[in-house]
């Protein structure tokens, strides 16, 4: 009894084969499209083959002839390509043709081709013009046409969109940060790699794609059977959405800055902060905060740990009088006997119970040079001076690059391989920052306790982080015209330079009380030189002067100075006698002397006219707005008399 079977022939399934690995991995060759399957058919086609032609086409005539006439007995080609031949060759033998008759017409030995002559038309330019413009019209409305079309359909996109483009957004990244793609992510650079950093901490960032969320009420439906009408919930657009979605490290979360604190004792003497972002350290950075503010954020916690750090560690390297201490994250550095420099990292990432402290005595001033010095650091990494070899690493100096050219000797190579840490420039601007307010308070001070003569102080708007320079009058209200002592006063970091009006350049060093005993020595030269001057004004005589007096009681302060001055007639004179700690002291005497008795002794007349002896004037009873007006009162009046 015989079975029968049904065998189904199938193209295998798998691929041909094309390599196989040496650990015995095998490499398939990808299966063919529909085109490429096409043209490898099409590629089988022989159409130089046509051995039997004539034979084919009476077969294929009469064939067709009894089809029509029995269409039972009707069958197709047995080659499916058979019709597209024909259509080919057809066409190769009408190309063939026309080529023959262009051979012919263009050698112009059987056929000559004469044109054909036509009619003349008369051209108009300007129809042409108008042509031309109306045409060059209507393809303009066609394109602006479509151009507000599309316009008006992406202000309908963005319109309806909630969150702008990803793509755009992510083009307006792309201008400020550095993006680089790993393993289909974008990461995005904080670090200051390009400034010259060497921090070990890697401020990478992630960015993907903000989907859409929709919009969920958060008031409860209210049920059907009570009788209460919903209330409508204000719709709440969100300003910073983005279609960018930015993940930072948790390490640089939150808000950062660095203090600087200088205190003597318990009490504050100035403090800076130094932080990148304008809003300062009061800042909270919400969830649905803007991915270009995140950043920034980001990027400033991770500048001030690094600054952090290096300060860290050139305070544990730097071998100081009172050796720096390093707890936690606080600095601190004596720079001043009694005064101490406070650095402390402030982070807050948001969650934290205890607030940031605020300190209401913040000093612009400090933390301007602060962040100028931080700047020319950065400035200095990246812009090496020239010449600078082209191949070889960068780090030579200018001046070390012509010390062969300019013979520069030991000690000064040694002088330029000197250089100071960022913490020592940081301990100097802190020095000059006390020195100056140092300064400031003696000047203001004296000034509000000497009512006479104004003392007058004019401080240069620009100075360096470590050095200032003030210009110091004196005078007299009412008689600047006179006379007026100036003097210049040069503050450092630990040390004044004052260069006076006569040339004198004197030399204190930080203790304020050196430079109060040197303004009231000044406030009595001025006085005594104030007085010369308004006596050649009233045609009195000077007859004496010293600017340091050895008579009298010592001076705690500096030396006494004193003057006498005559009359125009010589019958009046006036002493006048300026001390630091005591004042001004006036005395008058008359001559001839009224007390003058002749004896047997002295018989002669003429010992009557020596000036008698010097009376002291009440002073605080003169009348008068300041001293030199009294004396000036006092001159007019012992002249007239």
């Amino acid at each position: 009894m015989a079975f029968s079977v049904n065998v189904s022939v199938e193209a295998p399934i798998e691929n041909q084969i094309q390599e196989i690995t040496y650990d015995g991995q095998e490499i398939y060759q990808a299966p063919l499209t529909l085109s490429e399957h096409l043209t490898k058919v099409a590629q089988k086609i022989d159409f130089s083959k046509i051995n039997g032609e004539d034979s084919k086409e009476t077969e294929d005539t009469e064939k067709s002839e009894d089809d029509s006439k029995d269409p039972a007995n009707f069958q197709s080609s047995l080659w499916p390509w058979d019709s597209v031949r024909n259509k080919l060759r057809s066409a190769l033998t009408e190309v063939c043709v026309l080529a023959d008759v262009l051979t012919i017409a263009k050698e112009k030995r059987y056929m000559v081709l004469d044109p054909v002559p036509q009619d003349n038309v008369e051209v108009k330019p300007m129809v042409q013009v108008y042509a031309r413009k109306k045409a060059l019209a209507g393809a303009g409305s066609v394109l602006i046409m479509g151009a507000e079309r599309l316009k008006n359909s992406q202000n309908e996109l963005a319109r309806n969109r909630s969150t702008p483009e990803f793509h755009i957004e992510l083009l307006r990244l792309r201008q400020n940060w550095r993006l680089k793609k790993v393993s289909n992510a974008i990461i995005g650079d904080l670090s200051y790699r390009t400034a010259g950093s060497k921090y070990n901490q890697l401020g990478m960032f992630e960015i993907t794609k903000a989907e859409e969320e929709e919009k969920s009420s958060s008031s409860p439906p209210a049920s059907p059977n009570s009788g209460s009408v919903p209330t409508p919930q204000p719709s709440t657009s969100n300003k910073n959405a983005s279609a960018l979605r930015v993940t930072i490290p948790s390490e640089l979360e939150g808000i950062a800055f660095i203090e600087v604190l200088c205190k003597k004792d318990q009490e504050s003497l100035g403090s800076a902060n130094i932080n990148w972002l304008n809003g300062g350290s009061g800042n909270k950075l919400d969830p649905d905060t803007h991915w270009q503010q995140k950043l920034e954020a980001a990027q400033n916690v991770l500048f001030c740990k690094e600054l952090f750090s290096q300060l860290a560690r050139e305070a544990v390297h730097l071998q100081a009088p009172i050796p720096h201490m390093v707890v936690g994250n606080r600095i601190m550095a004596t720079v001043l006997p009694g005064i101490q420099l406070i650095i402390i990292l402030r982070h807050s990432t948001g969650n934290d119970k205890k607030p940031v402290p605020q300190n209401t005595d913040h000093d612009h001033v400090l933390e301007h040079s602060l962040h100028q010095l931080l700047r020319e650091v950065h400035h200095k990494n990246t812009h090496h001076p020239f010449p600078h070899p082209s191949s070889a690493p960068l780090g030579p100096s200018k001046r070390r690059c012509l010390a062969g050219p300019t013979a520069a000797d030991r000690h000064e190579l040694i002088e330029m391989t000197k250089s100071q840490t960022l913490l020592e420039q940081i301990i100097q601007q802190a020095q000059h920052f006390l020195m100056r307010r140092r300064t400031e308070y003696v000047l203001d001070t004296i000034a509000k306790e000497v009512k006479d003569p104004l003392i007058v102080s004019h401080w240069n708007a620009l100075n360096s982080p470590t050095q200032s320079s003030v210009r110091i009058v004196i005078l007299t209200h009412g008689y600047d015209a006179i006379t007026r002592t100036s003097m210049i006063l040069h503050v450092y970091e630990k040390s004044l330079k004052c260069i006076c009006k006569d040339g004198r350049v004197m030399h204190m060093s930080y203790e304020p009380q050196e430079l109060r005993d040197l303004i009231f020595c000044q406030i009595q030269q001025h006085q005594i030189t104030a007085v010369q001057g308004l006596a050649k004004c009233m045609g009195w005589q000077l007859l004496a002067n010293s600017s340091h007096l050895g008579l009298g009681a010592v001076e705690p302060l500096g030396n006494a100075s004193s003057c006498i001055l005559a009359s125009p007639n010589g019958d009046r004179m006036i002493a006048v006698r300026c001390e630091p700690s005591v004042g001004i002291q006036v005395s008058i005497a008359h001559s001839p002397r009224k007390d003058f008795f002749p004896g047997q002794l002295v018989k002669e007349r003429k010992w009557e006219n020596l000036g008698g002896s010097f009376k002291e004037v009440r002073w605080d009873k003169m009348e008068g707005k300041n001293f030199l007006n009294k004396m000036e009162l006092l001159m007019a009046s012992l002249t007239s008399s």
